[in-house]
């Protein structure tokens, strides 16, 4: 028996090290969310954990960590570099699965899954030819300028994460309620200071956070090398001019087609905006190299689109004679088998007259002329009032003659 005792005294000293250094861990990401020690023992969020732990044995969980592995470390640092604990990336997985295609029910975009008005109230462009809130880097940013407001506005992470999800005035109207901003109170569920979906919200982020912070679980599984994880970012940020095309970017350099958008998803078609004079794309930090031997920008501007949605009326016609463009060229561009055109269909127009660069950018603003309302102008340009008050920085309805709006 002594024997025996002898054999397992190790095996029983590491388990026990093992699981006083993950209590230590969870004890120090719970702090991270600025969260007492006693919620370890919630049992809502234990239970979903140790479940989360069985769903995951099937891969779920380190099938997003491996996908997200390349960028994963870029936006821990630009979380770090505005001082948001690096725990709070897994909202991101929260609400995405760590994915920049995710798109929701009620228009929620991206990683971080911005409505379209928040995105662009944080400076992301949501237009015909890009979707910021796809943007791995311009969208963390904007997540961690909205988590910092928030943090400012309520003076603890965790109260930050909560009002991620269901909005700072729902939760300032929850704590006033409550006469407390203490988590269990605001988690009591026959009170329901805060939605059902808030109060699962924030055990879901912590148990997201513990289990992938847990070395043991993940040394026990095929993807140990998630471990290995560099801090150094994995990607690259470069500059190309307006209209460039991924394909081309891919051939020059030798990245894989399918790579190259994964990282790119922000760009709806495969070229960069036509209206910028230069877009930053991403690319491998291993290739960014051979891009900067192998890369040359074309001097032509046969490499400058623009996007027309087909109005009431429209033919290949009017619409080559309103470009300058050959509708053989429009027909030939977008693989149309015939000259007929349903009503919103949008069409690539290719661009190969610097003029009609220039027009084509004004039409970006518009000029406000005597008489203009916000209305007549929102239905003249088929966007949105709010839009329009969103990109110009507008309070109220008033516009003033002369003015240049932004469209």
């Amino acid at each position: 028996m002594k024997q025996i005792i002898l054999l397992l005294l190790p095996f029983l000293l590491s388990a026990n090290f093992a699981f006083s250094t993950n209590q230590t861990k969870e004890v120090s990401i719970l702090g991270s969310f600025d969260i007492e020690e006693s919620f370890m023992y919630d049992p809502v969020m234990n239970q979903m954990k140790n479940s989360n732990v069985e769903i995951y044995k099937e891969e779920h969980f380190f099938q997003a960590m491996d996908d997200a592995y390349l960028f994963i470390p870029t936006v821990k640092n630009i979380l770090t570099k505005h001082g948001i604990p690096p725990e709070l990336l897994f909202i991101a997985m929260a609400e995405s699965n760590f994915s920049a295609k995710a798109y929701s029910v009620k228009k929620a975009s991206g990683l971080w899954q911005f409505m379209p008005q928040t995105a662009r109230l944080y400076g992301l462009r949501v237009d015909k030819y890009v979707d910021e809130r796809m943007d791995l880097i311009k969208s963390t940013e904007a997540a961690s300028k909205y988590l910092n407001n928030l943090y400012a506005q309520f003076g603890k992470w965790y109260l930050a994460v909560i009002a991620y999800n269901c909005g700072s005035g729902k939760l300032s109207r929850a704590i006033q309620s409550a006469n407390s901003d203490e988590l269990s109170v605001l988690l009591d569920p026959e009170k329901t200071y805060i939605p059902k979906e808030s109060r699962l919200y924030i055990r879901r982020v912590i148990a997201l956070a513990m289990i992938g912070n847990d070395e043991q679980f993940l040394l026990k599984s095929e993807y140990e090398h998630l471990l290995n994880r560099a801090n150094a970012s994995s990607i690259s940020t470069v500059k190309v001019p307006s209209g460039e095309s991924l394909k081309r970017v891919s051939k020059l350099v030798g990245i894989p087609i399918a790579e190259l958008k994964n990282l790119n998803r922000h760009l709806k078609q495969d070229f960069t905006p036509p209206y910028l004079s230069s877009y930053d794309i991403y690319i491998p930090y291993v290739k960014l190299s051979e891009f900067k031997q192998k890369y040359f920008e074309e001097k032509k501007t046969n490499n400058i689109y623009k996007i027309h949605i087909a109005n009431k009326g429209d033919n290949l016609y009017n619409i080559s004679k309103k470009y300058n463009v050959s509708h053989n060229v429009i027909k030939d561009f977008n693989a149309l088998k015939s000259n007929k055109l349903t009503l919103n269909q949008k069409l690539i127009i290719p661009l190969d007259n610097k003029a009609n660069v220039e027009k084509m950018s004004s039409e970006f603003y518009y000029m406000v002329k005597k008489g203009d309302t916000l209305e007549s102008i929102s239905k003249e340009h088929r966007v949105s009032v709010q839009d329009i008050r969103v990109q110009n920085k507008l309070d109220g309805n008033s516009i003033k003659e002369g003015k240049k709006l932004k469209l």
